[in-house]
Formats: C-alpha cells, sequence, structure tokens
C-alpha cells in the first residue's frame, strides 16, 4: 500500500511547473502564450527564435542585482533564453554556453548592469564551491544567470527569479518549450511578469 503524501504547507511555492491549456495559434499576435498558475507564470516558446525573444523581453524586467536562475534538461533552450537576454541587456561579446569555463562575464556596451552568465552543472557543492567566482561581489552591480544553480546559489540573495524550461519527453524534434517563471522574496513580489508579451 502507497503511503499518502505529506501535507505541503500552502505559502511554499510548488516546484511542477503548470502548462497552458490552449496551445499557441500561428495567428497569435503574441510571439508566444503566457498563463499564470499556481507556481508562478507559464509561457510556451515554439521556436529557439521565440526563446530569444522571450530573453530579450526579460531584459527589460530584470536590474542590476537580480539573480537568475535557469533549469531544464540539456538543450531545452537555457543558453538560448540567455543570448536573448544578452541582447535586451546590450553587453558586449557572444553568449554562448560557459560549460567549460564555469562563468562568463559580459560587460555592459552602455549604461546598462553587465551580464555574469554562469554554469553551474560541473560543480557539485554548494556556495562555497562558488566562492572562487566572486559571484557576491558581482551581484550588487550586476544581473547573475546561473544555469544548474539549484542547491548552489540560493544563499548568494533571499530574492531570486527561477526560470524552468520543460519541453517534450522522448525522441521528438519537437521545439515546443514550457517555460515557468518563479519569483522568490520580496524584490519579485510585485513584479509583473505579463510585460513580457507586450
Amino acid at each position: 500500500m502507497e503511503a499518502p503524501a505529506a501535507p505541503r504547507d500552502p505559502a511554499e511555492p510548488s516546484e511542477t511547473p503548470q502548462t497552458p491549456q490552449a496551445p499557441v495559434s500561428p495567428a497569435s499576435p503574441a510571439p508566444y502564450e503566457l498563463a499564470e498558475s499556481a507556481s508562478g507564470v507559464a509561457i510556451t516558446v515554439t521556436s529557439p527564435e521565440q526563446m530569444r525573444e522571450l530573453g530579450r523581453r526579460l531584459a527589460t524586467v530584470l536590474r542590476a542585482g537580480d539573480l537568475v536562475m535557469l533549469s531544464g534538461e540539456l538543450g531545452a533552450g537555457k543558453t538560448t533564453l540567455t543570448r536573448g537576454l544578452g541582447e535586451g541587456l546590450g553587453v558586449r561579446g557572444a553568449v554562448t554556453s560557459p560549460t567549460f569555463v564555469i562563468a562568463r562575464v559580459h560587460p555592459s556596451l552602455g549604461d546598462g548592469p553587465p551580464l555574469v552568465h554562469v554554469d553551474a552543472y560541473r560543480l557539485s557543492g554548494g556556495l562555497d564551491e562558488m566562492e572562487d567566482l566572486d559571484l557576491d561581489v558581482s551581484l550588487s552591480d550586476s544581473v547573475i544567470v546561473v544555469e544548474w544553480g539549484e542547491g548552489k546559489v540560493e544563499e548568494l540573495t533571499d530574492d531570486r527569479l527561477r526560470l524552468r524550461i520543460d519541453r517534450a519527453v522522448g525522441d521528438t524534434t519537437d521545439e515546443v518549450r514550457y517555460v515557468t517563471l518563479m519569483g522568490v522574496g520580496e524584490r519579485w513580489a510585485a513584479a509583473d511578469l505579463s510585460v513580457l508579451t507586450v
């Protein structure tokens, strides 16, 4: 007999992304569909270019001091979204996966914040292992995006934006992605993420 599930605190955000019910219509004026869900805001993206556009729009919401945590399986689109984010922030240098260098800093070409792009995939420890990256020093004047950061960078700040990217499971060429955004902390309590579809 299966044991009953442990009760969940209603104030605690759910980890399971909620996918929108209606498919994106080709005639839709918005590049993707946004829906409110219990775990945050859910967006359906149907192509890599739309994922980049989502990153560009996300840049309009971010400011210096923001920590963005990206999760999703390999090939889900984390780096593609970050590439668009870099374009939206107007930073120097091509945004590519920093897997082998762990972190890349992209200085601003204008008066905006620099982008620090971190890939924590190969880091097995928590914040202690990441101290050499000086992320805590960079955080106040940068936008920091960390791929695979769960359980590793949460101690940097009480405020963070979590993005989870899910795709169809199995051997498929389907490019549809389900992106769930969930703000944590006071910084994101009143943030209007609906601007991502304007």
